[in-house]
C-alpha cells in the first residue's frame, strides 16, 4: 500500500476529524492509521493546543482525546507573513470596487477569510497595511437590480432584453446573449451577441436602463474567445481588421513611455535626439485617439494619415473653446 502524503496541515485536519467524531483517538491509534510515529502525533497535538488554542483534553477512562468545547473550529488557513501582506493589500484593492454592486459581496468574502485566520498569527510592525494606499479609479453607477439580472444571465447563459442608452442617442430596445464581463477603468462591460445588430457587441452596464430575462437559453459559440478578440484592442472597444499606428513622443516623456507596456503588440524605437517612437497594431481607434490627445504637445501621430488628420481637426476644434473674446 502506498504511503500517505504527510504534510502537517493534512495531519491536523485528520486529527481534528478523528477527535470530533467522538472515537477518543490516542497517539498510538492516530499514528498507526496515518503511518507516522506516535511522537509526530504528540507534537501535532501540542501544536494544536498551544499554537491553535485547540481545547484538547485526555480522558483516562476512554484512553483518548476529546474536545472540551464542541464549537471549536480548526483554523482553515496556515499562512506566512508574506501571505498576510497579500491579504492586507487585497483589502486595499477592494476600494476599487466601492460604489458598485459587487463591493459588499467582496467585502463579505474578505471578512470570512479574515475570520478563518489563526488568532496567534502576528505581523512585523514594519509590514503594516496603514502604510499602503490604493487610489481607486472613477466608478460608474450601476443599478444593483440590473447588475443581479445581467450577472445571473451571464452565469446561466440566458438571454437578456434591455433598454440601452448610448450617450447622445435615443434609448434602444435590444436582446443580448451575454458571453463575457469585463471591468475597465471604473466601468463594467458586458460582451455578447446583440440580436438587433446581429453581431458581437460591447455594452456598459451603467447605460442599461432596464433589464429582464427572456427565458431563452443559448450556447456560447465555440469560436468565441475573449482573449483572442481582445488581443489587438486598445481599451474596451473593438473593431474589424488591423490598423498600424506609429506615434512619436518627445524626450520630455520618453522615459515614461519606455517604462510601461501600453499594448501587447508595441515596438519601441529610441531616437538619437532622445525621442521615442511607439508602434502598435490595434483594431479600433477611439480610445487610442483619446490616449494620444491626453499627451498634448508631447505626442505626434506619424501613421496612419487619417488618424493624424482626425487629431489635427479635433485639436483645431478644441482651440476654438479658448479663443480670447
Amino acid at each position: 500500500m502506498a504511503k500517505k502524503f504527510k504534510p502537517q496541515h493534512s495531519r491536523l485536519l485528520f486529527i481534528d476529524n478523528k477527535i470530533r467524531s467522538g472515537q477518543y483517538p490516542n497517539c498510538s491509534s492516530l499514528a498507526a492509521e496515518w503511518e507516522v510515529s506516535a511522537k509526530t502525533i504528540q507534537r501535532d497535538i501540542d501544536y494544536m493546543r498551544y499554537q491553535l488554542d485547540a481545547p484538547i483534553a485526555y480522558s483516562a477512562g476512554k484512553r483518548g482525546y476529546y474536545y472540551t468545547e464542541e464549537e471549536y473550529q480548526l483554523p482553515a488557513l496556515k499562512i506566512r507573513e508574506s501571505d498576510l501582506l497579500g491579504l492586507y493589500l487585497a483589502d486595499k484593492l477592494l476600494a476599487q470596487y466601492a460604489g458598485t454592486p459587487i463591493y459588499e459581496t467582496l467585502c463579505s468574502v474578505f471578512a470570512k477569510i479574515e475570520s478563518a485566520l489563526p488568532e496567534k498569527v502576528s505581523l512585523d510592525p514594519v509590514i503594516d497595511q496603514e502604510k499602503f494606499t490604493v487610489l481607486p479609479s472613477f466608478n460608474t453607477t450601476i443599478d444593483p437590480k440590473i447588475w443581479q439580472i445581467v450577472i445571473r444571465c451571464l452565469r446561466e447563459s440566458r438571454q437578456i432584453e434591455m433598454l440601452y442608452k448610448t450617450p447622445g442617442k435615443n434609448i434602444v430596445r435590444r436582446k443580448l446573449d451575454p458571453y463575457h464581463a469585463v471591468r475597465f477603468e471604473g466601468d463594467w462591460y458586458i460582451i455578447g451577441f446583440c440580436h438587433l445588430r446581429r453581431d458581437i457587441r460591447t455594452f456598459s452596464l451603467a447605460r442599461i436602463q432596464t433589464a429582464s430575462e427572456t427565458g431563452i437559453s443559448f450556447q456560447i459559440p465555440e469560436h468565441f474567445d475573449f482573449k483572442k478578440i481582445s488581443g489587438s484592442q486598445f481599451g474596451i472597444h473593438r473593431g474589424e481588421g488591423n490598423i498600424f499606428v506609429k506615434i512619436k513622443f518627445s524626450k520630455n516623456v520618453a522615459e515614461y513611455i519606455k517604462e510601461r507596456v501600453w499594448h501587447q503588440s508595441q515596438v519601441l524605437t529610441e531616437c538619437d535626439n532622445g525621442e521615442v517612437v511607439l508602434s502598435l497594431t490595434v483594431n479600433h481607434l477611439l480610445e487610442l485617439k483619446r490616449w494620444i490627445l491626453s499627451w498634448g504637445a508631447e505626442a505626434e501621430v506619424l501613421e496612419p494619415d487619417y488618424l493624424m488628420q482626425d487629431i489635427f481637426l479635433t485639436l483645431q476644434n478644441a482651440r476654438q473653446n479658448y479663443i480670447m473674446k
